[in-house]
């Protein structure tokens, strides 16, 4: 069984896209084939085409549009390494950036120079994500001088707006207020907040997490890690993300941990990232493990809940950030920023706009291989 796909890198991450006219229509035909072109389950992922990482392991599911405000179709998911399980609960925002330049170079949307809107339909939510790329001959432009922490080199700008992504999953900005007191832990404050991807924050220091900390030591913290899996099941029962039990996503909720601005090692390689480059530190629980980078969608959550007083992220935020209307969050691999326009009403805050910078990358084009036994079983 041989499949047309396509490896892209988009921001911080790497997924393979698959045309969802080219494989099974059958939902449960459909995962099988996806988890064997991927590799899973098995933690090296060695007989399929995925990276064994979270951030590698990211699948586009790519079609044409299903509602006229669109120019394309795209259902995430995150396929999970050693689980056959194909998640389609959250999305990816980093491979948002990747559907953007595809959509054009594909044909789902047309070329416009020097630059194009692309809007994009993430099925998974439901709500239209508007993205600019830079065009010339009718393809997207990939070579360029905009650099994101956690990718190598310089690269064209995409610009990605998702204020649309407002209460995706609720209904509602702060499904929970501003803040709320979670039994999990005596005494503990949280902010939950539905922008982007669904998220709980907590204060870093309320776990003795210190900010020099990188992901590897707080990945041996297996109590630690413990306790944030136990808050994220909490937290998706205030968003309404549990069925029998536990959360309905691998990823969604996701949890982070804030604190003020500092000093700390870039993850990778070893440079020194000063307080003064962000308005705020935080550190991201995803899919069991703490992030090595900060994923996309979260970088939108936490940068609205920055500007909204009275939530976990404002108490810790550098003064001033509202003003500027860009937030600066410190991550193991550097700082990414986003630019928010948030109006603060007597009914509730308002979002109008919250754009983030990233770039991307055409890797692969070919066809992956199925064994027909495996496609027939």
């Amino acid at each position: 069984m041989r499949i047309s796909c396509t490896i892209m890198r988009g921001g911080t991450s790497k997924g393979i896209f698959l045309r969802s006219d080219r494989l099974p229509q059958d939902p449960t035909t459909r995962d099988a084939v996806i988890l064997r072109i991927f590799g899973s389950p098995d933690r090296r992922q060695i007989d399929g085409l995925a990276g064994a990482d979270p951030l590698t392991s990211k699948l586009a599911l790519i079609g044409p549009p299903s509602r006229p405000d669109a120019d394309i179709d795209y259902t995430f998911a995150d396929v999970l390494i050693d689980k056959p399980v194909v998640d389609y609960s959250g999305y990816c925002g980093n491979i948002t950036a990747a559907v953007a330049a595809y959509a054009v170079d594909e044909g789902f949307a047309r070329a416009n120079e020097p630059r194009t809107i692309v809007r994009i339909h993430n099925t998974n939510t439901g709500r239209v994500i508007k993205a600019e790329v830079q065009v010339k001959n009718g393809h997207v432009i990939e070579q360029g001088e905009a650099s994101i922490a956690g990718v190598p080199g310089t690269a064209a700008p995409i610009y990605l707006d998702f204020a649309d992504t407002a209460g995706s999953f609720t209904g509602k900005l702060l499904p929970a207020g501003l803040s709320v007191d979670l039994s999990t832990l005596a005494g503990l404050r949280a902010s939950i907040l539905d922008v982007g991807n669904p998220m709980v924050f907590l204060q870093a220091s309320s776990f003795d997490v210190r900010t020099t900390d990188g992901p590897d030591e707080l990945d041996r913290r297996v109590e630690l890690l413990g306790a944030l899996g136990e808050i994220r099941v909490e937290a998706a029962r205030h968003l309404g993300l549990v069925r029998e039990g536990r959360p309905t996503s691998e990823s969604v909720p996701a949890v982070a941990l804030v604190s003020a601005p500092a000093d700390y090692r870039h993850y990778a390689s070893g440079q020194r990232v000063v307080a003064e480059s962000m308005d705020l530190w935080s550190r991201e629980l995803f899919i069991g493990s703490i992030h090595k980078a900060y994923g996309v969608s979260e970088t939108v959550c936490t940068s609205v809940a920055a500007l909204i007083p009275g939530t976990v992220v404002h108490e810790v935020t550098r003064p001033g950030a509202a003003e500027r209307g860009r937030v600066r969050i410190g991550h193991p691999s550097g700082v990414i920023e986003a630019e928010v326009a948030l109006e603060l009403t007597s009914s509730g805050p308002v979002l109008r706009k919250v754009s983030i910078l990233r770039t991307a990358r055409r890797i692969l084009d070919g066809e992956v291989y199925v064994p027909d036994r495996d496609a027939a079983e």
